[in-house]
């Protein structure tokens, strides 16, 4: 008994940490519409932090986005300070303000919200770990800045806790 009602009031200690959803930016300039940030070649830099501070990785991207109607496309090549190279292709159902996503190394599908100048994707990430992947829970929140700039960051957590944060500044090419 007395475990249940730690675990329960553990619960409820941890839901107030939650982060507020996106409606609270449904008022903030630009709107960040995704069919046009992400139609073209879209630049990106970003760095890894791990959960004790340490910058782990720094890493660049170009994304080629294009979009049919309320299905995009995007194809995002990495390159790694250390010399490794990865693709991760997106694919992005829009349904009103709502999104679903789906990767090759994403479990099931990603849940996104826009309002305002913001976008939240959530998903589970299948990660390669010494000889196997573990899933990691992903929570990527993205800021329109200008029609140019767009600022992503990432939490990214096990069990329910933050084992790293992703942080990446995008630039739409002219």
């Amino acid at each position: 008994m007395k475990r249940l009602i730690l675990a329960l009031c553990s619960a409820i200690g941890l839901s107030g940490c939650s982060s507020p959803g996106v409606d609270v930016f449904r008022a903030e300039q630009p709107k960040l519409d995704l069919r046009q940030y992400f139609d073209g070649t879209v630049d990106a830099w970003g760095i890894v932090r791990d959960r004790d501070g340490t910058i782990s990785q720094r890493f660049t991207v170009e994304i080629q986005a294009t979009w049919k109607g309320d299905v995009g496309t995007l194809d995002e090549r990495f390159k790694y300070s250390d010399g490794r190279t990865q693709q991760r292709v997106w694919t992005l159902r829009k349904s009103g303000d709502r999104y679903v996503g789906t990767a090759a190394d994403v479990v099931g599908e990603a849940a996104g919200e826009a309002a305002g100048n913001a976008f939240r994707l959530q998903y589970v990430l299948d990660y390669p770990y010494r000889s196997s992947t573990i899933h990691l829970n992903v929570d990527d929140w993205m800021y329109l800045i200008d029609d140019k700039v767009l600022l992503n960051r990432s939490t990214i957590t096990k069990f329910g806790f933050e084992v790293a944060q992703v942080m990446i500044s995008f630039r739409k090419r002219d």
